[in-house]
């Protein structure tokens, strides 16, 4: 029952068999789990609170060391080299987490712009989920520091700049020109300044006919930051847009385009021009996984309004697709809710589609569609795990870079 759950996660849409099939052994599942003992318990309990499908694939390997001991016993000597793999990947990437937190304090952001949030292991993470392969060490310090580039960029939109040094940015971010940051506030010409080197030097490093990946990172990168000026002048006049209007802007403002095309950049020779390509024509697969992006983190962030006090209006943060939806279509809370709930579910079943043969692309370059919206399963599935990383974000990073198998 256990495994037709799990397998019923890769459903595509019209497969009315397994949709039945997962609603049945769900339920059927949570009326037995609290009779069950052992590791069959905690099997059960784990694929109930993330299906493997959903979850972040380095955890989903840790945690198959501990629900699964009996099953691997009859193969120690693959458990020990599985265990040795993970240290040694642990080893890796500890030591990454350490150059970008060495990038991040050398470059002084919480000094110069100290209301931003110190996000620096939890962004890491993020774009961890994405590849864990030891080859993608540089994509992951390159992905990783546009990243943390997003959140000196939307706190300030959101906690701090005023409306006129909004517009004043935007239009500088859109110049890319160092002789535009006479005109910004000066509080955020450091940080302009670093974003501007930061890309020219990436553009430097590319072999030729690979600068195309930083040009789309950085078109993507502008793109954002339209998206979150249209956003704040929507606060600032108290506007509340229909929900097609918020989703055509709402798409951008999720950070699924920039995150998923930095990604590619320093992935070498894997990603060809033709795949750059294929991700500008905005395939099915990519629409799918940014939906599950904006639509997820906009469920959660609503209910924690709630939880926490309001604490995301009070940064400033704009009306999200459930008070869209509400208002666009006369639904209660609860209604909207649900609606954009199934439409996440739908979502999962063309992301499930695009990886299935025959592909325009090889799975090296989808990999990072498909595991971008499972991070964001991980993040917003229960909690609003960036804005309060002290549940799920923090257990995973202990997870990975604290604890390590004794060899």
């Amino acid at each position: 029952m256990l495994g037709l759950y799990e397998s019923a996660q890769l459903r595509l849409k019209g497969e009315k068999i397994l949709d039945d099939a997962l609603a049945f052994t769900e339920a059927k599942l949570k009326s037995l789990v609290n009779t069950l003992e052992g590791n069959l318990a905690e099997q059960v309990k784990q694929s109930l609170k993330r299906p493997f499908h959903h979850g972040m694939p380095m955890v989903e390997a840790r945690l198959y060391f501990s629900n699964y001991q009996e099953e691997c016993s009859t193969h120690d000597s693959l458990v020990k080299l599985a265990e040795m793999h993970f240290n040694y990947l642990q080893l890796q990437q500890k030591e990454e987490l350490r150059i970008v937190s060495k990038w991040w304090k050398d470059m002084r952001f919480q000094e110069t712009n100290p209301y931003i949030r110190d996000r620096v292991p939890e962004i890491y993470l993020w774009i961890l989920g994405l590849y864990f392969e030891p080859r993608y060490s540089s994509a992951r310090i390159i992905a990783t520091k546009i990243t943390l580039f997003l959140v000196v960029l939307d706190d300030t939109y959101d906690a701090y700049a005023t409306i006129d040094e909004i517009r004043l940015l935007t239009d500088a971010i859109n110049r890319w020109d160092i002789s535009a940051m006479s005109q910004i506030p000066e509080y955020i010409r450091p940080f302009y300044k670093i974003l501007l080197n930061e890309y020219a030097e990436l553009e430097e490093q590319q072999a030729k006919g690979r600068v195309k990946s930083v040009i789309a990172s950085k078109e993507a990168f502008q793109d954002i930051a339209r998206g979150y000026l249209e956003e704040a002048e929507w606060t600032s006049s108290g506007y509340v847009a229909s929900f097609p209007e918020y989703m055509k802007n709402g798409l951008i403002t999720s950070a699924y385009n920039i995150i998923s095309k930095s990604a590619l950049v320093g992935m070498g020779e894997i990603v060809s021009q033709d795949d750059v390509a294929w991700y500008e024509s905005h395939p099915k697969i990519l629409q799918a996984s940014e939906l599950i992006s904006r639509l997820q983190d906009d469920v959660m962030t609503y209910q924690c309004y709630v939880n926490f006090n309001k604490f995301e209006r009070k940064r400033g943060q704009s009306a999200t697709g459930v008070d869209a939806y509400m208002k666009t279509y006369g639904m209660s809370e609860k209604e909207a809710i649900e609606e954009l709930k199934k439409m996440i579910k739908d979502a999962w079943k063309d992301i499930n589609e695009g990886c299935l043969k025959p592909r325009e692309v090889s799975m090296h370059v989808l990999a990072p569609i498909l595991n971008l919206a499972r991070m964001i399963d991980v993040v917003y599935r229960y909690d609003d795990g960036f804005t309060f990383p002290g549940k799920t974000l923090k257990e995973y990073i202990t997870l990975l870079f604290v604890d390590s198998f004794p060899i």
